[in-house]
């Protein structure tokens, strides 16, 4: 029998989202934190558009059969082929062709990112009113169940997707995001009666390196996002960042070797230089609201960087005292192998919340989203903070996974 989520007639997100909730009898009214205390999170929602999006997409990718823009090393190989180079770049041709210029493949998702990682199958509106439908059940558990009501967002197409999401919360939770050349952009939600001013967001556009700076045409990474909110007696800085991926571990595992951010590989290379413009930014925000929390993907085991108890002078490749923003050359590029040691460099003090506990059936990358405080805010927190890890909400069966990353969030007090 035909599994009626997967059928060709379209089901709104609402009527799917019934789906995914929980039978109203084991239904409980959430705990309500004191004015001071509340839940914070960050939440890769793994190329999240909207309906539209991934329609548009859908129709661009059935063409080239779901192709896969980045040649990929097969396992057992010790580098990528030539051939596997030329099917990618092929991809990434007729792909740019039918979604009618560079500019325009930017905007949209690629076509393998929905796939997974066996063969291509053919996907369906319905399966992607799943993944939303997915989205949105997970984040009413985390403002209902955990009192979150601030939420960064990483991997999003627009503030639009996020108001969808949203859901039941969407009128009382303010929104914004960074404009960005690119599909992957940042977003934040905070409940509006948190702040008794409107809240501020920027964008920091500093973070925004292209992965090679001779080419004035290369494509940009993502930029950072600031949301301000005045709580009673101080204000209050959010910052959220996706990072560049790829040179994320200092301690090898059988299917990623370590690096650090001196390494020649691009990725590295390309992370270096996003560090620089990162601790300005720090500074800056630092500044004017000495109380923040700097959260999201950060694509790096900052957790791995600070157990291995690297030394100072261990930090930078010339060997000279990390406190303070490095010296960039001319490529933006810093003499620095440690991000987290760079960062919580004497000249500013930040502590990372541990991770405390795990939901079961939390599942997708491990290690890569942070959740970091100011020394500021850190001092009003209890010595036993910890953070969660909370599974995403998906059915059976779904053929679009609602997210390969568990949101983390932690309860603060302000």
């Amino acid at each position: 029998m035909k599994d009626p989520m997967f059928t060709s007639k379209p089901l709104s997100i609402a009527m799917l989202a019934t789906l995914f909730a929980a039978p109203a009898v084991h239904a409980q009214a959430p705990a309500q934190p004191s004015p001071t205390q509340f839940g914070v999170a960050s939440f890769n929602m793994a190329w999240a558009g909207s309906q539209q999006d991934f329609d548009r997409q859908n129709a661009v990718c059935k063409t080239v059969s779901w192709c896969d823009t980045r040649p990929r090393r097969e396992p057992g190989q010790a580098s990528i082929t030539e051939e596997a180079n030329r099917v990618a770049r092929q991809c990434a041709a007729d792909t740019e062709r039918l979604a009618g210029g560079p500019a325009q493949q930017a905007m949209m998702a690629p076509c393998n990112a929905y796939q997974g990682r066996g063969a291509p199958v053919e996907l369906t509106s319905a399966d992607y009113a799943a993944k939303l439908a997915g989205l949105q059940a997970t984040i009413d558990g985390l403002v209902d169940k955990h009192g979150v009501r601030v939420l960064a967002f990483q991997e999003v197409r627009s503030a639009e997707v996020i108001k969808q999401v949203l859901g039941k919360h969407a009128g009382r939770f303010g929104v914004c995001d960074a404009a960005h050349e690119g599909f992957q952009t940042l977003a934040f939600a905070w409940d509006r009666s948190l702040s008794a001013k409107p809240a501020v967001c920027s964008v920091e556009r500093g973070l925004e390196v292209t992965d090679n700076p001779a080419d004035p045409l290369a494509r940009k990474v993502r930029p950072g996002l600031a949301l301000e909110l005045e709580l009673p007696g101080r204000r209050v800085a959010f910052l959220n960042v996706h990072l560049k991926s790829g040179c994320a571990n200092i301690v090898p595992t059988p299917t990623y070797q370590a690096r650090l951010l001196d390494d020649r590989a691009g990725a590295c290379q390309t992370l270096n230089r996003q560090v620089a413009p990162l601790e300005r930014w720090l500074d800056s925000v630092g500044k004017q609201s000495p109380e923040y929390v700097l959260l999201g993907d950060f694509n790096r085991r900052i957790d791995e960087e600070a157990a291995a108890a690297i030394k100072p002078e261990q930090v930078r490749t010339d060997g000279s005292n990390p406190a303070g923003v490095p010296v960039a050359n001319a490529d933006g590029k810093v003499a620095t192998r440690y991000l987290w040691q760079e960062l919580n460099d004497g000249s500013r003090t930040l502590q990372q919340v541990p991770l405390s506990s795990v939901e079961a059936g939390c599942r997708g990358f491990t290690g890569l989203d942070h959740i970091v405080l100011s020394g500021a805010l850190a001092a009003l927190q209890p010595a036993n903070l910890g953070s969660r890890k909370t599974a995403v909400v998906q059915l059976p069966g779904q053929r679009i996974e609602t997210s390969d990353h568990c949101p983390r969030s932690v309860t603060l007090s302000f």
